[in-house]
C-alpha cells in the first residue's frame, strides 16, 4: 500500500510513476486527496468543538462552586449538544477514513528507477545468461510423454481424483520431487535462512498483508465455510509472521525460507502453454523471504537473485535472468526479477522463479516496522523470491537430459534422490 504522505505530498509523482505500470492512477488520486481534504477539515472542526466542550466543562465548575445552578445546567445542555456534534463528526471521520483505505489498496506498488519501460514480456530486459544449450535427438520427447514412458507422474489418476492441474508423482517422479525439495531448503539454510514449515491455509488479513487480497482473489481457493485462503506461495505466511511486529534494527535483515504446497486456480489459462507440468493449481515451490532495511535492501535482492543463480547452475541448466518492464511487473512489486530456464524439447523458454522487492508496500499493509538506534520506527523493506518452483524445474531436467540410456540426473541431486539416472 502506498503511503497517504506520499499521496499529499507529491500526487503527480505518484501519477506518472504509476504510469509506467500502465495504471491510470489520476482518477484514485484526485478522490483521495478530496477525501483527505475533508477529513482533515472534519478533524479541525472536531477539535474546535472539543475545545468549548473542554472550556464549556470549566465554565460549569466555576458556576457550581459559585452556587450558579441554574446557569451551570444551560451550559451542561450546550456541553451535551456540542458532544453530540463531536461524536457525529467522529463517526464521519471513521468513513472517511475507511474510504481512503479503501481508495489506497486500488493503487499499485510504484516501479523502482532501475525498472525498464515497457508493456508487455517482449519489453523486458534480459540482464545475463548461461549454462549450456540441450544437444538432443529430433525425437526428443516432451516432458509428458516422458512421464508416463517412465511411469513419473499420473495426470490422468489426478485428473480423476481431483481435477485438471492436480497431477500424482509416482516412483523416481516422486523422489525427484522429495530431492529437488530438500536440495533446495539445504541451499536456503546454507545461505543463512531460517527453515519453516507454515501453515497453507490463511486469513484475509494476511492475504491481504501481502497484497493477495484484494488485488488476486480471483485467483485464489477459498474456503468458504472457514472463511481461509490457501496459500498462492509460502510468502504469503512467512512474511506475515512479522505482521503489527515492530523489530530491532539490530535484527535486520530477517531471512526465512520454507517448502509448501502452493495452489493457485489460474482462472483463464489453457492451450498448449499449460500442458503437462507448464501450469499446475497445486504444485511444490520453496521459497525466501527477507525483510531487511530499506538502505540495504536492494543489494539484498540482488544477493537473492545470485542465489537463485547459483541453484540453476548446480541443476546444470541454461537459463536467463531478466529485469521486467513496467507494464509486466505484479500488483505489489517495485522491481522483479525472473529468471528462466530454456526447455529443450518444447524448445521455449519457461519462467522458475520470480525475485521481488516491495519496498514498504507489504509493511505499511502489515504494519511491519523497525526500530532505530534513535527509537523511532520505520516501515522495513521485504522481499522474497522462488528459490524454487519445482513443475518447470522438473519438466525442464526431464526433457534437456533425455538420452538412450534414460534420464541423466545433475551430480547435485544424485546424494538426495539415490539414484543418477531415470530408466
Amino acid at each position: 500500500m502506498l503511503g497517504l504522505p506520499l499521496i499529499r505530498s507529491n500526487p503527480e509523482l505518484v501519477i506518472q510513476k504509476l504510469a509506467r505500470k500502465h495504471f491510470d492512477a489520476r482518477p484514485v488520486v484526485e478522490q483521495v486527496l478530496q477525501h483527505d481534504s475533508e477529513r482533515r477539515a472534519g478533524q479541525t472542526r472536531r477539535d474546535q468543538l472539543l475545545a468549548q466542550v473542554n472550556q464549556l466543562s470549566r465554565q460549569v465548575g466555576q458556576l457550581m462552586a459559585q452556587g450558579r445552578k441554574a446557569e451551570a445546567d444551560e451550559l451542561k445542555q450546550q456541553s451535551t449538544a456540542l458532544k453530540q456534534q463531536v461524536q457525529d463528526l467522529e463517526h464521519q471521520l471513521q468513513q472517511q477514513e475507511a474510504i481512503i483505505h479503501e481508495l489506497l489498496v486500488r493503487l499499485p506498488n510504484l516501479p523502482a528507477d532501475a525498472v525498464p519501460d515497457g508493456k508487455t514480456a517482449a519489453d523486458n530486459v534480459v540482464v545475463r545468461s548461461g549454462g549450456t544449450m540441450p544437444q538432443l535427438s529430433q525425437h526428443a520427447l516432451p516432458h509428458w510423454d516422458l512421464a508416463a514412458h517412465y511411469g513419473l507422474i499420473d495426470f490422468e489418476a489426478g485428473n480423476k481424483v481431483t481435477g485438471a492441474g492436480f497431477p500424482f508423482y509416482c516412483g523416481a517422479g516422486a523422489r525427484l520431487q522429495r530431492a529437488l525439495i530438500n536440495f533446495f531448503l539445504d541451499q536456503a539454510v546454507a545461505a543463512g535462512y531460517t527453515e519453516y514449515e507454515p501453515p497453507l491455509l490463511v486469513n484475509a488479513d494476511t492475504a491481504f498483508g501481502t497484497g493477495q487480497l484484494p488485488d488476486k482473489d480471483q485467483q485464489m481457493y477459498y474456503v468458504n465455510a472457514d472463511e481461509l485462503y490457501l496459500i498462492p506461495t509460502a510468502e504469503v505466511p512467512l512474511t506475515n509472521i512479522y505482521r503489527d511486529v515492530i523489530v530491532e534494527e539490530q535484527d535486520l535483515p530477517i531471512k526465512l525460507t520454507a517448502y509448501s504446497a502452493c495452489f493457485r486456480r489460474e482462472a483463464g489459462s489453457y492451450g498448449k502453454d499449460v500442458r503437462g507440468l507448464n501450469r499446475l493449481h497445486q504444485f511444490d515451490k520453496v521459497e525466501i523471504v527477507r525483510i531487511d532495511h530499506p538502505e540495504r535492501s536492494y543489494s539484498a535482492l540482488e544477493e537473492m537473485v545470485d542465489q537463485v543463480e547459483r541453484l540453476v547452475q548446480q541443476l546444470e541448466l541454461p537459463y536467463r535472468i531478466i529485469k521486467l518492464c513496467g507494464g509486466d511487473m505484479s500488483f505489489a512489486s517495485a522491481l522483479t526479477y525472473d529468471v528462466e530456464v530454456y526447455c529443450g524439447a518444447q524448445q521455449r523458454w519457461l519462467e522458475v522463479s520470480s525475485i521481488s522487492n516491495f519496498e514498504t508496500f507489504q509493511s505499511l499493509r502489515m504494519k511491519l516496522r523497525y526500530r532505530d538506534k534513535s527509537g523511532k520506527t520505520h516501515p522495513a523493506h521485504t522481499l522474497n523470491g522462488s528459490a524454487l518452483a519445482l513443475p518447470r524445474i522438473v519438466a525442464t531436467l526431464l526433457e534437456n537430459n533425455q538420452g538412450p540410456e534414460g534420464i541423466r540426473l545433475p551430480a547435485c541431486l544424485h546424494p538426495y534422490a539415490g539414484f543418477d539416472t531415470i530408466r
